[in-house]
């Protein structure tokens, strides 16, 4: 595949990986994990970790910045705190705005 410089790998998930299921915790972590990894990987395939990878990321946020230990820590207060009751099961993304853009 590396000589050929072309390949398709073909990786089946599954939606338990983006909602959770009932009595089945290790199955969704795995099939979430499958979707990183792959993810990953494409990224790889293409050279996108070099040298500018920064100046990429920056350009790929809404924020145009990189993120900062303390934004998440923030987050995480406020989660771990009594403010936070009534949240559970959510995804709070802390991303500068990186998920909202493509390329």
């Amino acid at each position: 595949m590396v000589c050929q410089r072309w390949c398709r790998i073909i990786n089946i998930s599954s939606v338990v990986a983006l909602m959770g299921a009932s009595l089945q915790p290790s199955y969704g972590a795995t099939k979430a994990g499958l979707i990183g990894l792959s993810k990953s990987l494409a990224i790889e395939a293409v050279g996108l970790y070099d040298a500018r990878m920064q100046e990429r990321i920056e350009k790929r946020t809404a924020l145009k910045r990189l993120g900062r230990p303390e934004g998440v820590v923030q987050v995480v207060a406020f989660l771990a705190s009594g403010a936070a009751l009534y949240i559970t099961g959510a995804v709070i993304t802390v991303t500068g705005g990186m998920d909202l853009l493509t390329l």
